[in-house]
């Protein structure tokens, strides 16, 4: 006898729920667009951390008077911090010496590198990092070593620079040299970074360029005029806008350990004014509010010097 057994069928198959199904694409959306966010994020928090809350406190502080003790209560005085800023002599000749510091050093960092960028094409490759390395090597030198090394050789009887010249001149604490000397040591120090900079903007240009020019028979002297400057121009932007940014923050240790903003106040600049300010003079608002317009007055100089990047550079598409 025999018994038939009719085949089981498979359980039906349910469509997943409408809501399921458009909850898990919006969460799978929310996770494609939060991804980049998410590795941004420490960088964000740092930024904001250490840029955007110290702004933000600098720019509370500036509208009170504080003399920096705990003890002491602040009290709230709104603009007159930097009404009496603008109405301060002292202020706009720091704002004085530190354009003429700016315009000091771009020799060192934007026309000398290319000089001698340029001219270390010519050298071997062995040769060209040897050359690359001592001329870099000031870069390295810590400022208040590099200080006390240039003040011994400016030394106005015994030092190196006067016993060349048959001098006696004190040219760090003469008034009228005491700016050029941390002009120099300044650009002496920032001279193998450009270089550098400027070596990698060459290395950039294709040499395609330099063979087309010379089967039309273009000279050297014209393929850096009208191919290799063009093309080098973002770089060179680039160092102009550090010099500027960057000028009155790097000459700061030196200006401390070699002048301390003299003689006359004949190498004080912007940055060292707010700090003479704050813990000389502890004028906590008053510094603040240097602080603060430093801070527009070179966020404005950079906006500028990027719209001209913008219009003039060439680049090598």
């Amino acid at each position: 006898m025999f018994v038939t057994v009719e085949p089981q069928q498979a359980p039906p198959v349910l469509a997943p729920a409408p809501a399921a199904s458009a909850r898990r694409a919006a969460w799978g959306s929310v996770r494609r667009i939060a991804a980049p966010y998410l590795y941004l994020a420490p960088a964000v928090i740092l930024l904001v951390v250490w840029t955007y809350q110290p702004l933000a406190q600098a720019l509370q502080l500036s509208t009170y008077s504080w003399n920096l003790l705990p003890t002491s209560p602040m009290r709230w005085v709104g603009t007159a911090n930097y009404e009496r800023l603008v109405d301060l002599p002292a202020f706009w000749a720091s704002v004085r010496r530190t354009g003429v510091l700016m315009a000091g050093l771009l020799p060192f960092t934007v026309g000398l590198p290319v000089l001698i960028a340029l001219a270390s094409r010519r050298v071997g490759q062995r040769a060209r990092t040897v050359y690359h390395a001592l001329i870099f090597a000031p870069f390295l030198v810590a400022p208040v070593a590099a200080a006390a090394v240039w003040r011994w050789l400016l030394h106005p009887r015994t030092g190196f620079v006067d016993s060349v010249l048959g001098s006696q001149r004190n040219w760090v604490y003469d008034a009228t040299t005491a700016h050029a000397v941390i002009i120099g040591v300044t650009g002496w120090q920032l001279l193998g970074f450009a270089v550098l900079v400027v070596w990698a903007g060459l290395a950039g240009i294709s040499g395609d360029y330099d063979e087309a020019a010379r089967v039309d028979g273009a000279s050297t002297a014209q393929i850096r005029r009208w191919i290799t400057l063009p093309l080098l121009s973002p770089t060179l932007l680039f160092l102009v806008l550090m010099t500027v940014l960057l000028s009155p923050t790097l000459t700061f240790p030196l200006i401390d350990t070699m002048t301390q903003g003299g003689p006359a106040q004949a190498t004080t600049n912007v940055y060292y004014l707010l700090y003479e300010y704050a813990f000389h003079s502890f004028d906590a608002g008053l510094s603040a509010a240097a602080g603060v317009l430093m801070f527009a007055g070179f966020g404005t100089l950079a906006a500028g010097l990027v719209w001209i990047s913008e219009k003039v550079a060439f680049h090598d598409d």
